[in-house]
C-alpha cells in the first residue's frame, strides 16, 4: 500500500511517522520545507486536559501521553519540558498594584500572576519546528520518502470513480490513498474534493534570547492597551529562547506559504507589550519577527478522517492552536484508519468531515 501526504508540517510527518510504523509506503509532497509554516512558527505549549468537556478531549489526552513518550522512541532534542502554567494580568496605570514586584522576579513591576492553571503533570513544552523536523526525520529514517513540489490536484481514472495518485508540478505520484494536511492551504484541494470550508488565524509572534533567566512557567496573561484587553502569551523553551505572541486576528494569507511575512506594525505592537512585560524583552534580543497562519474550521474543530464521497482520500487539517499538540494522536489516529479501518485509542467520530457543508466549488478534473 502507498499512501501521499500532501503537506510537510507537524500533521504530515506525525502521519508518517505511524503509517510506517505500520509497514505502508510513505511519500511525503512538500513545497517548501519541513516545519515551513505554524509547525515552525508556532509556540508548542501542551496541554492535558484543557480541552476537558469538548470532543477534543480524548485526542489532547492521547497526544500529550504520546509526547512524553516520543523522546524515548525518536532520536534528536526539541526541547520537550515539563512546565507550569499561569494565568495573570498587567496592572494598569492607577492601579494599586501597578509598582508591585511580580512574583516572578524575572518579569516587570506591575505584572500580577493570579492563578497556577497547570503543572507540570499537566503542562509541558516543545519547540516546534525542532519536533516537527525528528519525526519527519524519523519518518524518513524508517523509509518514508520526501519530494518536494507544489500540489496540483487530485488524479483519478477516466471516469473518476477511482482514486490514481496526485499531481506534483506536471508529474503524477501514484497513490492507493492521499492524505490532505497542508494546514489552511488544505482548502486549495476543494476543487478536486468535497472539503468543508477552511479558514486562518494569524499569528505574529517574537522570539528573544532570554538565555537562563527565564522560569518554566507559560503565562496567558491580559493587558489593557487603547481601551482593550488584549491576551498575551509567553512560552519559555530550555534552550534560551522565550516565545512571546498577542494580537491574533484573521486575514487573507498568499498561495504560497513561503510568502508569509510579518506585518510591521503588528510587529511594532506585539514589541511594545513585550518590553513592558520583562526587560529581558529588549530590542537587541530579538531572535525573530514572524508570523504563521493556523487552520480553523467553522465550529472549530479540526477535520480529521476520510473525505466524503472520495474513496481513498483523506484530510487532516483544521487544528487552530492544537496543532502541536494533538498531532502525534492525529498521526496515530489517521494511520490506524487507513490501514485497518478503525481506530484504537481515539474516536475520530466528533473530527469527520462529513458533519460539515462542503465548499460549493466547481471541481476540477485532472488525470
Amino acid at each position: 500500500m502507498r499512501v501521499v501526504i500532501c503537506g510537510g508540517g507537524v500533521i504530515g510527518a506525525c502521519t508518517a511517522y505511524f503509517l510506517r510504523r505500520h509497514g505502508v509506503e510513505v511519500i511525503v509532497v512538500e513545497r517548501t520545507e519541513v516545519a515551513a509554516a505554524a509547525s515552525g512558527k508556532a509556540g508548542g505549549f501542551l496541554a492535558r486536559d484543557w480541552c476537558a468537556g469538548t470532543p477534543l478531549d480524548a485526542l489532547a489526552r492521547r497526544s500529550f501521553a504520546l509526547h512524553a513518550q516520543l523522546p524515548g522512541e525518536i532520536a534528536g532534542d526539541w526541547g520537550y519540558r515539563a512546565m507550569t502554567a499561569y494565568s495573570g494580568f498587567v496592572a494598569a496605570d492607577g492601579d494599586p498594584q501597578r509598582d508591585a514586584p511580580s512574583r516572578l522576579d524575572w518579569l516587570s513591576d506591575g505584572i500580577v500572576i493570579a492563578h497556577r492553571i497547570g503543572t507540570t503533570e499537566t503542562t509541558a513544552i516543545v519547540h516546534p519546528q525542532k519536533f516537527t523536523s525528528a519525526v519527519m526525520n524519523a519518518a524518513l529514517a524508517q523509509g518514508a520518502e520526501f519530494r518536494r513540489g507544489r500540489f496540483t490536484g487530485i488524479v483519478r481514472d477516466a471516469d473518476r470513480s477511482t482514486l490514481k495518485g496526485v499531481g506534483v508540478e506536471d508529474d503524477v505520484i501514484e497513490a492507493d490513498a492521499v492524505v490532505i494536511a497542508m494546514g489552511p492551504w488544505s482548502r486549495l484541494a476543494a476543487q478536486w474534493m468535497s472539503l468543508p470550508a477552511l479558514y486562518a488565524q494569524r499569528s505574529p509572534s517574537i522570539v528573544y534570547d532570554t538565555g537562563t533567566h527565564v522560569s518554566a512557567d507559560a503565562l496567558f496573561l491580559e493587558m489593557e492597551i487603547y481601551g482593550e484587553t488584549t491576551p498575551i502569551e509567553v512560552f519559555p523553551r530550555p534552550d534560551g529562547s522565550t516565545y512571546v505572541t498577542a494580537c491574533p486576528d484573521t486575514a487573507a494569507f498568499p498561495t504560497d506559504p513561503a510568502d508569509v511575512r510579518p506585518e510591521p506594525n503588528l510587529m511594532d505592537r506585539l514589541q511594545q507589550l513585550s518590553e513592558r512585560l520583562s526587560p529581558l524583552f529588549s530590542p537587541e534580543k530579538i531572535i525573530a519577527q514572524q508570523a504563521c497562519f493556523r487552520p480553523v474550521t467553522a465550529d472549530g474543530l479540526p477535520l480529521i478522517g476520510r473525505v466524503p464521497q472520495d474513496e481513498g482520500l483523506y484530510v487532516a487539517t483544521g487544528h487552530s492552536v492544537w496543532g502541536i499538540l494533538n498531532a502525534p494522536a492525529t498521526g496515530e489516529a489517521l494511520a490506524e484508519l487507513i490501514v485497518k479501518g478503525a481506530t484504537r485509542n481515539v474516536d475520530l467520530a466528533p473530527f469527520d468531515p462529513a458533519r460539515l457543508k462542503p465548499l460549493d466549488l466547481p471541481r476540477r478534473r485532472l488525470r
